[in-house]
């Protein structure tokens, strides 16, 4: 289908420009920026006027539940919310059940995810096998399925020997490896960050140790073996400075943060409100300022929406029972703007955290906007606002811990390989 996206702003997150052109569509790609080619008819014209035109969201780390767990949320739904949030491409964790350790299981997913034609699916498989830390995954059959890595989700290899042959094995073939940097024995039974507010509700801590003492065996591990690896969810400040010092060190390797350590601290968590109950636990307001120096700095590659929806039964319990995890699709976006709106910083270069940036860890052609790139494209009003509610979320999990917050920019249609598969007037 031929598309024109006219009259608006376009917000380049690479070359970190802001400016009014056209944008021409044909045949899943972008064929031209500012004036239409030759003989271009469109079939379909977009008013953009007093819009915003942005590359589409990659989030690398989204839960879609399927297989396994459908009664908390399936693909059609949790595609959905992606589109409705502008996101285009994004990568779903290896945690389902049966868990993503065969070849067969990828494929079904991928067959799954391009018969809704939505967004873009890419599979983490499992770094051994059923998330045991014992065997490692066949890698070679898993990439060939469609695997873009290799992932652990929330479960700690506790066998250091094991990490250090899967690293061997991912290096061979140039695979890279997810790992959440969390000590499995200082993790176990936390529910809330060590510290002053844990100690005054009673609840388990999880120390900041749990998590440098992760990074440190896994930098060391990158160094003996070369494997490139990327960190998931890094939530500490000294977590933060120990990636900063990796990088300098030229290690090969990435991280992430989720937009709800950006935004949240452990105060938050007020009178034991579930909503709050995610993993990782929020940090201080200390870790929360390192996180978003880290995002400004470069140190940390990309914000994601740690997508994980659940049942609304599992956040009735009480706070250290209840299913840590948020939705968090729909929002990425609008939480990113409004760290951008709160630091102060161009939109732009907010924007790069969840389109190129994230899309570089990846190593795949998307997150920009220009001629020959494929169309996936977010529309959106950067001065509307709206209210997340529950009945706002095409999610089928409503729980996140910013129900009731009014949050800036709204996503008024999502292009996804040269198809309009959201739109909103």
């Amino acid at each position: 289908m031929k598309i024109h996206i006219q009259g608006g702003t376009l917000i380049d997150p690479v070359a970190g420009t802001e400016q009014q052109q056209d944008v021409f569509i044909a045949a899943g790609k972008i064929v031209a920026l500012g004036n239409a080619p030759a003989d271009f008819n469109a079939a379909k014209t977009i008013d953009a006027r007093g819009l915003c035109v942005a590359p589409g969201f990659v989030d690398l780390s989204a839960r879609l539940r399927e297989p396994g767990y459908e009664h908390k949320a399936t693909l059609e739904s949790e595609m959905a919310a992606a589109l409705a949030g502008g996101v285009t491409s994004l990568v779903c964790p290896p945690d389902t059940d049966p868990v993503l350790d065969e070849p067969g299981l990828i494929e079904m997913l991928k067959f799954r995810a391009r018969n809704l034609n939505r967004t873009h699916v890419y599979p983490l498989g499992a770094l051994t096998v059923g998330l045991k830390g014992q065997v490692i995954t066949e890698m070679v059959a898993l990439t060939e399925s469609g695997c873009v890595g290799f992932s652990q989700a929330d479960t700690p290899i506790v066998d250091t020997q094991v990490l250090l042959r899967a690293l061997q094995y991912a290096n061979t073939y140039g695979y890279t490896v997810w790992l959440r940097p969390q000590d499995a024995y200082l993790a176990k039974g936390g529910v809330a960050a060590s510290g002053p507010l844990a100690s005054r509700l009673g609840l388990s801590g999880v120390p900041v140790s749990a998590e440098t003492i992760a990074l440190h065996t896994i930098f060391e591990l990158v160094r003996v073996t070369g494997a490139r690896v990327h960190l998931s969810h890094v939530s500490s400040a000294t977590g933060v400075e120990l990636m900063r010092a990796a990088k300098a060190e030229g290690l090969p390797v990435s991280c992430d943060v989720t937009i709800n350590h950006v935004h949240l601290i452990d105060l938050d968590i007020g009178y034991f409100d579930a909503q709050f109950r995610l993993d990782p636990p929020l940090r201080s307001q200390r870790d929360r300022e390192a996180i978003r120096a880290g995002l400004l700095d470069g140190t940390i590659d990309a914000i994601c929406s740690d997508h994980t929806p659940v049942d609304d039964d599992e956040k009735l319990l009480p706070f250290a029972e209840a299913t840590p995890g948020a939705t968090g699709l729909e929002l990425l976006f609008s939480l990113t703007v409004k760290w951008a709106d709160e630091a102060g910083i161009p939109l732009a270069k907010a924007l790069n955290r969840i389109t190129a940036a994230p899309a570089n860890v990846l190593k795949l052609p998307a997150g920009r906007i220009e001629a020959g790139a494929t169309a996936d494209l977010c529309v959106f009003d950067r001065n509307g606002h709206w209210r997340i509610e529950p009945r706002a979320l095409k999610s089928q999990g409503h729980n996140t811990p910013f129900l009731g917050y009014e949050l800036p920019a709204r996503v008024r249609a999502t292009v996804v390989s040269g198809q309009i598969a959201f739109e909103q007037h």
